[in-house]
């Protein structure tokens, strides 16, 4: 019964959220999966310590000033694997745009090497949330999320579930709002 309420209380949450459209995206772009996009007043994130392949710290704060699509995943993920070679894809069309996957959780190196190979991802970067403290911070609850970045640092959409980010209707919506910057 609990679920019911909790899903029910998402629902809700969601349908209500996206009638308003925060910012410059109409609501004729929001087609395909972007149909799943939640747009929200912007609000701050935590800036997040994300380790790279090396074991190096990268700060969220590191990319302030630009548009980012923070995507969280892992490699276990069946969802994940459909989607990543879509932000590849994405990063090369729209390089104003900053792609950052984290993979959540427990990932080796060497298995986010592995996933990237068979995927055929060659320009995202390799980085980890291994305790997943940023994703449990920003109330992730499954995978794959995807949450957009706006210039200030601010969460200001979210997608919950796997997307065509490189689609014609993602690249429309990531225009609309870089515009409107």
């Amino acid at each position: 019964m609990l679920r019911l309420v909790v899903i029910g209380l998402y629902m809700a949450l969601s349908v209500g959220a996206n009638p308003a459209l925060a910012g410059p995206v109409a609501e004729n772009l929001l087609q395909g999966d972007m149909r799943k996009l939640v747009f929200s007043d912007p609000r701050p994130m935590p800036d997040g310590v994300l380790l790279d392949a090396s074991g190096q710290p990268h700060a969220l704060s590191d990319h302030a000033g630009k548009w980012i699509v923070l995507n969280f995943w892992a490699t276990w993920c069946a969802p994940c694997r459909h989607e990543m070679p879509s932000l590849d894809r994405l990063q090369v069309a729209m390089p104003g745009i900053t792609v950052l996957p984290v993979a959540t959780g427990r990932n080796s190196v060497t298995a986010i090497d592995k996933f990237y190979a068979e995927a055929g991802v060659t320009g995202l970067p390799n980085l980890r949330d291994d305790k997943s403290a940023l994703a449990r911070g920003m109330g992730v609850m499954g995978l794959p999320v995807t949450v957009i970045v706006d210039p200030q640092g601010r969460e200001v959409a979210r997608l919950i579930g796997d997307a065509e980010w490189d689609s014609a209707d993602a690249q429309a919506v990531l225009a609309a709002l870089v515009a409107g910057q």
